[in-house]
């Protein structure tokens, strides 16, 4: 048992105090909704009366659900402990936000000379067993508890366990049902107080005789047959709020109206068994505690953990995208990272889900409450936050940031941090540095789901590296069946090998798997495209546009898309959208470019490539990546009668690629139109030793060739400047150039070894 301690702050959670006469009672009565406006009543009589603070905790909502023990009935109020070496370690109870004043004066009066009872020593078994895993014996131990204490902070720990064990419609029944707010008053199973026996259930309220019963016979400890005709049970059942309501005017209540925390357990339990509506109901549609001044972003959490409210936050905005309700869905979400900088499911859902756009996310997350709600660590949250935002826009700022989070904070090796260099790396198009930093990634954790996606991209970009991606999706699927990324990456494979139907298969079911997994949406999309499926490319890129309003770039596949089918028009406003949306990348202002090059505005596609190609100088992409926007440039260049500019943009592609067969024909083709003939011919030469049968190129040498005869070696006819003589003298010229050149021929001995030694 000793290797099982407590974490500091010990094993409990919030419960609602027991009824006494110093506090307000609990009814059923004015419970019979499921939504949260009983807390809110009750928190602000709580505050208009003056309660301790004790007293109102478990409604407050800027408290977290710090663990302490669940050795007792309830947890205390942090101080300071006397540990002896009788006591085992999860004994030392830390933290109290439920008890009395009086009775945590009791409590230690008695501290040094408890002894344990066996409701205490099951705590122990119950909390050893949640910490083993064992949750089959926490809930069969934890549910005896229950029936013994009526203990509410008991029901709690016993539907955690539940819930752990992913009976989540045993939880809610636990945490929905009438629930008894008074423990028997001695013993684990009954009392006899004065000649009368009190039952288990029967609570102290209760009306007429069930309050008195008739005691067990004397001389023997009462058995079943004698306890079980006479025991006062709740209703239940179909109409048990009412009966419980009409028998019960105080005394008994259900779990979800006595604290937060419960009401947040059991809108758990109804999301993943997905009723979602009623999820939502137990949580209201919008925050109810947000006017009532416990929860705005400047309130502290009260002991150092996460707010309670950011959480239930959080799970409403994920309730809200079960529904299809996407804009309310961010709003719960950055009101829950506002509420509480520690909720960082709410961030992962706002940047991943790619909510909002890159400038949005900068300006967001820089104008958090940090120094309010973690003054001794506000510096590292923004920076560990503002190293996973997109890499877009504010470079310089970025590469600080992650930066300062290895030489300050000594996170260079840290998978998170890693993985900011990779994203950085991969929106510059640098696919084997990416490629090297997502492998140290997956070597240092195995599986890291942000990182996957990257790796299983980088793959696919290399083509020598196709065939270890083939293995790598064998791997992931043998590790992880149930994770989407598994799947996506045996859909990259089959995209690599252009087998596009079952790649489109196993994208679908990675869709399924994960609804809000945006690689597989944008791969979805792009195996129509390069089907040639541009009309369901269209569909696939739109849905993506739909479901990931923050992302600029399934608008401009969607651009994209239209100018192969000559959509102009539709085309033209997607680019439009998508540049309101990111102005910073220039993959966006290439096909601007493109856009305009096809309406015949050349000079503006001149503008628009210039730009795209800044534009990646200052991010540090691969100039690689960007052959084809130096190509596109120099044929705009070309097309407003820029030769001399546009031989430039094409010479900048042969510095990087040499081999390039394009630009080596379009160099040729511009020294062709700049009258450079034989240049042109020698280029045009180059691009075929690379690409023989190229029939553009054979056709432009033919005709640069017909252009060099015709033209001779005294330039050609008519040219300006006019050859001297004028055109009579050029051909009299060429006359005399054609004759002797005739006479050599004839006096030239036949070389017997070439002639012959062609044929045996």
């Amino acid at each position: 048992m000793a290797g099982t301690p407590p974490p500091a702050g010990g094993f409990a959670i919030p419960r609602l105090p027991s009824p006494s006469g110093s506090r307000a009672r609990h009814s059923i009565n004015n419970s019979f909704s499921f939504g949260p406006q009983s807390l809110v009543d009750s928190l602000a009589e709580a505050n208009n009366s003056g309660a301790s603070n004790n007293r109102r905790s478990y409604l407050d909502p800027s408290r977290s659900i710090l663990q302490t023990s669940p050795l007792r009935a309830s947890p205390r109020q942090t101080r300071r402990t006397k540990t002896t070496a009788s006591r085992h370690p999860l004994a030392i109870d830390t933290t109290d936000v439920f008890q009395d004043d009086a009775d945590d004066e009791d409590d230690e009066d008695d501290e040094d000379g408890h002894e344990w009872g066996i409701v205490d020593r099951m705590r122990l078994w119950r909390h050893d067993a949640l910490m083993q895993h064992l949750y089959d014996s926490a809930a069969f131990w934890g549910d005896k508890i229950v029936s013994w204490t009526n203990d509410p902070n008991d029901a709690f720990w016993l539907a955690q366990t539940y819930f752990l064990k992913h009976e989540y419609s045993r939880a809610e029944r636990l945490l929905t049902r009438p629930f008894p707010t008074t423990p028997p008053r001695t013993g684990p199973l009954a009392s006899v107080t004065r000649g009368t026996f009190q039952p288990p259930f029967a609570p102290a309220n209760a009306k007429g005789k069930a309050r008195e019963m008739p005691p067990p016979a004397t001389g023997r400890a009462p058995d079943l047959d004698d306890l079980a005709p006479g025991v006062k049970r709740l209703p239940l059942g179909p109409g048990e709020m009412i009966d419980v309501a009409i028998q019960y005017e105080e005394g008994v209540s259900r779990l979800v109206d006595m604290s937060v925390a419960c009401r947040y357990l059991a809108a758990q339990c109804q999301m993943r068994q997905g009723k979602w509506s009623d999820a939502l109901e137990m949580l209201g549609e919008s925050n109810p505690f947000r006017n009532t001044g416990k929860g705005a972003p400047e309130v502290p959490n009260m002991d150092g953990g996460i707010k309670i409210e950011a959480s239930m936050c959080n799970l409403r905005g994920l309730l809200m995208l079960k529904l299809n309700r996407g804009d309310q869905a961010k709003n719960c979400f950055m009101e829950a990272l506002a509420l509480d900088i520690k909720c960082y499911e709410a961030f992962e859902q706002l940047i991943d889900g790619e909510m909002m756009t890159p400038e949005e996310e900068w300006d967001f997350v820089q104008k958090l409450a940090y120094r309010d709600q973690t003054p001794e660590d506000a510096d590292f949250v923004r920076l560990i936050y503002l190293s996973r935002l997109r890499k877009y826009k504010h470079t310089e700022d970025q590469a600080l940031v992650r930066r300062r989070l290895v030489d300050d904070y000594g996170l260079g090796d840290n998978p998170d941090v890693l993985y900011s260099f990779a994203d950085a790396l991969y929106t510059q198009l640098r696919w084997a540095d990416c490629y090297a930093v997502t492998s140290r990634i997956l070597a240092l954790v195995s599986i890291h789901k942000a990182t996957i996606p990257l790796h299983v991209a980088c793959m696919y970009h290399i083509k020598h590296l196709n065939s270890k991606l083939f293995l790598f999706a064998h791997e992931l699927v043998e590790k992880e069946p149930e994770s989407a990324t598994s799947w996506f990456a045996v859909g990259m494979w089959y995209m690599c090998v252009e087998k596009y139907p079952e790649a489109r298969t196993y994208f679908s079911k990675t869709s399924l798997m994960d609804p809000r997994f945006a690689p597989a949406w944008i791969a979805f999309a792009h195996a129509f495209s390069m089907e040639g499926e541009h009309d369901h490319a269209v569909t696939a890129y739109s849905t993506c546009a739909r479901l990931y309003t923050g992302s600029h770039l399934p608008l401009m596949f969607v651009a994209m898309e239209h100018m192969i089918l000559s959509n102009l028009k539709l085309a033209e406003e997607a680019l439009v959208a998508a540049h309101h949306m990111c102005d910073s990348d220039p993959l966006l202002y290439n096909e601007r470019g493109v856009m305009a090059f096809m309406n015949e505005d050349y000079e503006n596609a001149v503008t628009l490539f210039a730009q795209a190609i800044a534009i990646a100088d200052v991010v540090q992409t691969s100039q690689v990546a960007w052959i084809p926007t130096f190509i596109n440039l120099g044929t705009a260049l070309r097309r407003v009668g820029r030769l001399e500019n546009a031989r430039s943009a094409y010479l900048n592609v042969l510095r990087i690629d040499y081999r390039h067969v394009a630009a080596l024909s379009f160099v040729g083709l511009t020294e062709h139109l700049m009258g450079n003939i034989d240049e042109a011919i020698v280029r045009y030469h180059q691009a075929l030793s690379i690409d023989p049968i190229n029939g553009y190129v054979l056709e432009l040498l033919e005709l640069a060739l017909e252009a060099s005869a015709d033209m001779g070696p005294f330039g050609p006819k008519g040219g300006r400047p006019p050859a001297p003589g004028g055109e009579g003298g050029w051909d009299a010229k060429m006359r005399e150039h054609r004759d002797a050149k005739g006479k050599a021929a004839v006096a030239a001995p036949l070389d017997d070894d070439m002639s012959m030694g062609m044929y045996p």
